[in-house]
């Protein structure tokens, strides 16, 4: 049996270690609350409304890095997957008018869109694979590739890449479970009717 003697120098190391580890975690976490890096509210505001699809047409590698671009005063209007919709959206919440969509960053779908790998066709280069950005696609090297269509934003990204063009965009047809209402993005403000008009308006809405 090990005695007092060969025990107590392993307790007061053990102590030590926790002692340390203490003062450490009060050092780190004091340092995380005095040196927080706040956000900025309206680019949270911003990256709310847009689709989250993290395409890339608007020229940024993702959503939230075009919410801090518009933020600086960028065009709100360069995003097709969000749409006329998502431009209304940004321009009440700036306060701004709604331009129309860009049409170099690409034309708006009527229906959204998933990736559907032909895969009697795929040859498993897995290129497709490293251009999602969402990791919507299973597969490895040689070896069959299919998409995960609840994880599919649309983005198409994964269609140029594919050296065997076995990737096609389908639209996905809306159901009771996927069709929303879509409500107007402010009051109307047509100058030819009252008031009680356009309460009305609201309301019937």
């Amino acid at each position: 049996m090990m005695d007092l003697a060969n025990l107590s120098p392993l307790l007061t190391a053990l102590l030590v270690l926790g002692g340390l580890a203490l003062i450490f975690g009060a050092v780190l976490g004091f340092a995380a609350v005095r040196y927080k890096i706040e956000g900025n509210p309206i680019v949270d505001q911003i990256d709310a409304l847009l689709p989250q699809t993290q395409c890339g047409q608007c020229g940024h590698p993702g959503c939230r890095p075009y919410a801090e671009g518009i933020a600086n005063g960028e065009e709100i209007n360069k995003c097709p997957p969000g749409g006329q919709e998502t431009i209304n959206e940004l321009a009440s919440l700036l306060g701004v008018e709604a331009p129309e969509l860009d049409a170099e960053h690409g034309s708006e779908s009527e229906l959204p869109k998933v990736a559907y790998i032909r895969e009697d066709e795929c040859i498993g280069c897995t290129k497709c694979i490293q251009a999602c950005p969402m990791d919507a696609i299973l597969g490895a090297a040689k070896q069959m590739h299919t998409v995960i269509a609840d994880e599919c934003t649309g983005c198409d990204l994964c269609v140029e890449p594919c050296p065997v063009d076995c990737i096609d965009m389908i639209e996905v047809p809306v159901t009771l479970g996927s069709w929303k209402w879509k409500l107007p993005s402010e009051p109307s403000k047509d100058p030819n009717i009252i008031a009680t008009d356009a309460d009305a308006e609201g309301d019937a809405a």
